[in-house]
């Protein structure tokens, strides 16, 4: 059999940014373990995907990928492939039985035992045995602690999870069955692997979770978010903390004033609402209200005024009605959100939502997606144009080719979700780099500004 350091490794990461930190903490466990990457899946001898299975179009795109990269057993070098994550814990069976081409399965809880299954399936290839290994784990377990990553983003920022699982139970979502309960990762964990992460050169700190603002509460009985935070700021060389995935229902009054007060933390929030109608918030199975949301989001701008507030917001759920429609357009003119995205309703199996009745036809979810999206362009449009002529701190991220143009991210754009901002100098910059801009014009989503020269 070949050694470790013959092997080749490809990885492919898809879904969201919390499986993007399993991926990375993959890579981790096989380069320890004396395996080796190539980006070329052609010339890979073993592929693993990284899959997902939130909605339709992510469980789509995830056996997509797995018929695909079993295809490299024909065209490229291909001995293994390997099916992690999401995909893999909910439907092992089925991928058993349908994409023969996959030789070995592990599940979300996992992942830090990656490299046994790839020797237990070299073992197999020897032996020629047709059947796929699988590692499966108690889905409530959180997976031994290593401050280990291999950062995919590029260095200069790093996504930090600092919970698994989920216990709100929405009745449209399946989370819960494919991660787990909430199991809150211990701080001192967590720190360790964020001084190791600054230590690499991450400049900013993207706290992920299925929900951020309940941490602490299963091992310290109490929301100790606030508590990390004022941890995480004690971190010398680190400069930007951002906190995705807040349900607006345990935003709570410390947590907010440590926001305030503390200059690391980015006044950016991610609170997913999901919808404003109080008889499809019902529904979903949501644990707020239209009033309590107003009162949240408008306590948020009074104590952080120059706050950025994301929402997510789903369309066409069952029942939904003309007039819910109306609500949540309402919603967002009285709102205005600074950053919106819109998923049109995924019927998933084994969720309540998916044997509702008054299942909306795709064609009225689209139409109320492309509503909502044409409404929240135009106010983003205007909250860029508002920019023009404010001054601002900026994080480098890249250069445009054959252009002194850089491109810069500004406290209220997350990576990957918003826009950015264009900076036209010819100071050489680098990477990581954080430097004062003035805003100088707006084209769509996007800044145009200039170097404030000190």
């Amino acid at each position: 059999m070949s050694t470790r350091k013959d092997l080749k490794i490809s990885f492919v990461s898809l879904g969201c940014d919390k499986n993007l930190v399993d991926s990375e903490k993959m890579l981790n466990h096989l380069r320890r373990d004396g395996f080796v990457f190539t980006d070329d899946e052609y010339q890979a001898d073993i592929i693993v995907v990284n899959t997902c299975c939130f909605i339709g179009d992510a469980k789509e795109e995830s056996i997509n990928t797995l018929i695909s990269m079993g295809q490299m057993k024909q065209e490229g070098n291909c001995k293994i492939l390997i099916a992690a994550g999401c995909l893999a814990q909910r439907y092992r069976k089925e991928i058993e039985e349908l994409i023969p081409e996959v030789d070995g399965l592990i599940g979300t809880t996992s992942y830090d035992q990656i490299s046994d299954l790839v020797m237990e399936c070299l073992e197999n290839l020897e032996k020629k045995e047709s059947k796929p290994s699988q590692i499966f784990c108690p889905i409530n377990r959180l997976p031994s602690h290593d401050t280990g990553r291999i950062n995919t983003s590029g260095g200069y920022y790093a996504y930090l999870k600092i919970a698994e699982g989920c216990d709100k139970w929405c009745t449209y979502c399946i989370i819960p069955r494919v991660r787990g309960s909430y199991r809150s990762v211990p701080m001192e964990e967590i720190l360790e692997e964020a001084r190791a992460l600054v230590d690499q050169g991450a400049r900013e700190l993207i706290l992920v979770a299925q929900e951020t603002t309940l941490y602490g509460t299963d091992l310290y009985k109490k929301k100790s978010l606030h508590l990390l935070l004022e941890k995480l700021c004690e971190i010398e060389d680190l400069k930007w903390i951002r906190i995705l995935y807040c349900y607006p229902e345990e935003i709570y009054p410390e947590l907010i004033e440590t926001m305030r007060k503390e200059e690391k933390i980015c006044h950016y929030l991610d609170i997913p609402i999901q919808h404003s109608s109080d008889q499809v918030l019902k529904a979903m199975g949501r644990r707020t209200n239209r009033r309590e949301l107003l009162e949240k989001i408008a306590n948020l701008r009074e104590a952080i005024p120059d706050i950025a507030i994301r929402t997510t917001l789903i369309t066409g759920f069952p029942g939904e009605r003309p007039c819910d429609h109306e609500d949540v357009m309402d919603f967002i003119k009285q709102v205005r959100f600074d950053r919106l995205g819109v998923f049109t309703y995924s019927a998933e199996e084994d969720t309540k939502a998916y044997s509702m009745p008054n299942q909306i036809e795709e064609e009225v979810k689209e139409n109320y997606r492309n509503e909502l999206m044409e409404l929240q362009q135009t106010i983003a449009f205007e909250h860029a144009n508002d920019m023009v002529g404010k001054e601002l701190e900026v994080m480098v991220e890249g250069k445009l080719t054959d252009e002194d143009v850089y491109v810069t991210r500004t406290y209220m754009d997350a990576p990957g979700v918003d826009g950015n901002l264009f900076l036209k100098t010819t100071y050489d910059l680098m990477s990581g780099d954080f430097v004062k801009v003035r805003v100088i014009a707006s084209h769509e989503y996007d800044l145009i500004g200039e170097l404030v020269e000190d």
